[in-house]
This record gives C-alpha cells, sequence and structure tokens, in this order.
C-alpha cells in the first residue's frame, strides 16, 4: 500500500506527519511511502533525509494525493492553495486518512470525506487506553504545549522566575497559576518548577490532586460532590454552580499570580472561561496570561485566536498552535504515535480494520461512505 505525506498547508503549521526516520520503518513494514517535495524542511528535515529512508519524494501535489492508498496528515483537509481544488477533492475514493480532524468541532469536513468515500481515523479520537498510549497523539502533542507554554510567557513577563539572592538583595520567585491539571498543564507544572517558579495548580478532577503535588505544585482545591471525569479520563463539562464556586475561589489566586496559564477543553464543546475580564482586570500590570484553548472558544474572556494583546497592562498570548512551534520534536512524536497505530491496524504492509477493536471503534469516524461515529452523526442531523 501507498502512504503519502503531504506538506501541511493550514497557516502557522510546521509540523510534518511523517519524519524520515519514521518513513524507514514503514518501509521495512512492507508500505511504499512517498513525501511532497519540502514536507518536512519547516520541521529541520530535508528531502535528502527521506530519500535516503528510502522514500520517494514528490514535487506533483496531485500525483502525491491520486496515487495513495493511506495519506497521513497533521491538520484537517482544506482548499490547496497551490492547485485551487480541496484536499479532499485530490483523494481517490477508498483513500484511508489519519490525521487530527476534531470533527466534533468541524463536522462537515467529516461529512465531506464520507460523500467522497474516504475513510477517516482522527488522531483526536484515539481513546486513552493503555493498548492505545503508544497512539495518544493528543497526550504527545499536549506535553510539547505545556511546555512551551511556560518558555513562552517567562520570555514576556519582566521578571525571572527563580529566587535569587544577590549582593543587590533578594528577587522573589515568580508566581504561577495553571488552569487545568491534563498533560499539557502536568508540563507546565513541571517546566516552571524547574525554573523555579512557585506554582498553583486547579482542576476540576479531585483525582489529579496527588500528580500535582507531586511535581512539587500546589493544588487549589474546589469543594464538590460532582464526579468531574469521564470514562475516557477526560474532564466533564462542569455545571453552571461548580464553576460559579470555581470562579471565586480562583479570583484571589489568579490577581496575585505573575503568569497564568490555562489548558481546560472539553471534547467537543466550546472551552468553558476560567479567566473573566474582570479577574484580568484585577491582576498586576505586567501580568501574562496564555490561553491555550484560544481555537475552541478560549478560557480567557480577552483572548485572541492568533493574537498577543495587552489590555489593563496584562498581555494575552492567544497562540492556537503551540506544538508547531517545536515543530522538530513535535514531529517526532507525532510521527511515533501514527507509526503505532499503523502496526497496530495493518499486516505486512496491508491495512486490516477489525471493526470489533476499541482502538478502531473510537477513532474511526467515516468507513465505507459513512460517516460511523454516533456523536459526529447527531451533529450533522
Amino acid at each position: 500500500m501507498v502512504i503519502s505525506v503531504p506538506k501541511e498547508i493550514m497557516e502557522g503549521e510546521n509540523r510534518v506527519a511523517v519524519t524520515p526516520d519514521v518513513a524507514g520503518k514503514l518501509i521495512k513494514k512492507g508500505f511504499e511511502v512517498q513525501v511532497e517535495s519540502n514536507a518536512g524542511l519547516n520541521a529541520g528535515f530535508t528531502d535528502e533525509e527521506y530519500t535516503n529512508a528510502g522514500a520517494k519524494v514528490l514535487g506533483d501535489v496531485q500525483e502525491l494525493y491520486s496515487n495513495a492508498d493511506i495519506i497521513l496528515k497533521v491538520q484537517r483537509p482544506m482548499e490547496h492553495p497551490a492547485t485551487g481544488k480541496h484536499e479532499i477533492e485530490m483523494m481517490k475514493s477508498g483513500t484511508m486518512l489519519i490525521t487530527f480532524m476534531y470533527a466534533l468541532h468541524y463536522p462537515q469536513v467529516a461529512k465531506q470525506c464520507a460523500e467522497k468515500g474516504i475513510d477517516v481515523i482522527s488522531m483526536d479520537m484515539i481513546p486513552r487506553t493503555t493498548l492505545a498510549q503508544k497512539m495518544d497523539a493528543l497526550s504527545s502533542q499536549a506535553n510539547i504545549a505545556g511546555y512551551k507554554s511556560v518558555i513562552m510567557t517567562a520570555n514576556v513577563l519582566g521578571k525571572i522566575f527563580p529566587l535569587m539572592m544577590t549582593a543587590a538583595g533578594t528577587i522573589q520567585p515568580a508566581k504561577v497559576v495553571i488552569m487545568g491539571a491534563g498533560v499539557a498543564g502536568l508540563q507546565a507544572l513541571g517546566t516552571a518548577r524547574r525554573l523555579g517558579a512557585i506554582v498553583e495548580v486547579s482542576d476540576i478532577r479531585p483525582q489529579v490532586k496527588e500528580e500535582v503535588q507531586s511535581l512539587g505544585g500546589r493544588f487549589i482545591e474546589v469543594e464538590t460532590d460532582e464526579d468531574m471525569q469521564d470514562e475516557g479520563g477526560y474532564a466533564k463539562e462542569a455545571s453552571e454552580e461548580f464553576l460559579r464556586k470555581q470562579k471565586e475561589l480562583i479570583f484571589k489566586h489568579i490577581t496575585q499570580a505573575d503568569i497564568v496559564i490555562t489548558t481546560a477543553l472539553v471534547p467537543g464543546k466550546k472551552a468553558p472561561v476560567l479567566v473573566t475580564e474582570e479577574m484580568v482586570k484585577n491582576m498586576r500590570p505586567g501580568s501574562v496570561v496564555l490561553d491555550m484553548a484560544v481555537e475552541f472558544g478560549g478560557n480567557c474572556e480577552l483572548s485572541e485566536k492568533g493574537k498577543t494583546v495587552k489590555k489593563y497592562n496584562v498581555t494575552i498570548i492567544g497562540e492556537p498552535n503551540l506544538p508547531s512551534l517545536v515543530p522538530t520534536n513535535a514531529s517526532e512524536m507525532y510521527a511515533k504515535n501514527l507509526l503505532a497505530l499503523l502496526e497496530h491496524i495493518s499486516k505486512e504492509g496491508k491495512m486490516e480494520l477489525d471493526m470489533e477493536d476499541e482502538i478502531v471503534q473510537g477513532a474511526l469516524i467515516c468507513h465505507n461512505s459513512e460517516i460511523i461515529n454516533e456523536r459526529i452523526k447527531s451533529l450533522l442531523t
């Protein structure tokens, strides 16, 4: 089977779905791999490296799409600036597309794929199980985002992170508040602690308290009887009552912080507002907010997608694609997630989908010209 790896066309996307190392491994598994010319350049991988790994480098985009059995991408398909055609239009019926589709937010793209007869596995819907850990691309990319969020905020803040005793006096450590103790939040906590900051973490799931404390963070706890975690280990949508209590408690912590990093996402829903305009108004001048959920509505009322803005003397960073700012490592991790998935669903270079398999059931959203995921189907009716 032929695997095609196109150059990403979404603005600001520097990652590539397959690295030369993984291309070589896929070829050993019996696949033929073809990569669009310069597809990996923004992530630090040259055409020569792909060629040396045994992959074929193609300059013709139309050919790359039309002769592929499997297409591996990072972002959802969209209109191609070079051809003027939609990427879906360039694929042949029966192709398997594996990418971050985010179909709960963009159900129409899934519908277009089904209409064209494209099978789709969405990497953001890989179930969070022990078996699927190596394929969990959401987690691998969130790790990178958590790290980068701290580096970006540290760069903007007019203070240093660690406690420093100097002849000119003692510099107090920076105070960082992180909203959400998922993979991104915990990585941000670890990175901020390594830089010497005092870190407080808030999460609606009391189950994560020990993890936060084990990394040296202080847990901001909201008293509740509600179960705040779903079966997949993700945070559930919180009730109005819970969010009210959380906001009251958080207000004090946020207004005393130098940096606030928000990471709260609910799959398929608009991100919850955690940092209100009133909170930003009361923050110290020179403080920084980074909203990691800005692509899906944002956790901060004042953040703007793709922009860094200053409101009430507070810098608010609305970077929607943090992993793309660390493209080499983000691509390496994502490519390994894809390799693990392909090893699971294929044998000797041929796709063998087991419709009873829990990973296939969770992540396969289009099959045989139909949307088979019930949640996505319900969004289109």
